[in-house]
């Protein structure tokens, strides 16, 4: 299996989302539901970007600030902000994000590859950049951005 046939990303819809910014996309069948930014319950000892966890009926789905997790600026809470419910790796996650834009249809010849940086910058969880007329959008790796590994870790009690 060749690298290169999954360093871009396939063809399809992406639901679009800002981060300060710049507009983002991740796959729409990664998409569970779209809420309003809610209260989280604070896990102790877990990284910033780690939020906490919201109960979402009957679930326990944790809670991760994207701005935070990709060491953007400061991430603000507002009107706009939005958790966008995903399933990842039969997990169900919650991104916050700042704003979300709508649904983006992107064919094949619209996305890139991602441009190599060097080691400089890991653009392992970027699919690809998705392009609409003056329009650019990042494609997340949703899978590999949120590593389940890490998550797992947040809900796991130490046993003494």
């Amino acid at each position: 299996m060749s690298q290169t046939s999954s360093s871009a990303a396939n063809a399809g819809e992406y639901l679009s989302f800002t981060l300060g910014d710049e507009q983002y996309g991740v796959d729409i069948l990664k998409v569970q539901e779209i809420r309003g930014y809610d209260q989280v319950t604070r896990v102790p000892d877990a990284p910033d970007y780690i939020k906490g966890v919201i109960n979402l009926r009957g679930t326990i789905v944790p809670v991760i600030d994207l701005r935070l997790k990709l060491r953007l600026d400061n991430a603000r809470y507002d009107a706009f902000t939005v958790m966008i419910v995903l399933n990842v790796e039969q997990r169900v996650v919650g991104i916050v994000v700042d704003s979300v834009s709508d649904v983006i249809e992107l064919s094949a010849e619209q996305i890139r590859p991602t441009p190599e940086f060097g080691a400089a910058v890991d653009t392992r969880f970027i699919n690809g950049i998705g392009t609409q007329d003056e329009r650019m959008l990042i494609l997340l790796d949703i899978e590999t951005l949120l590593d389940t590994a890490e998550l797992v870790d947040t809900r796991r009690a130490d046993v003494a």
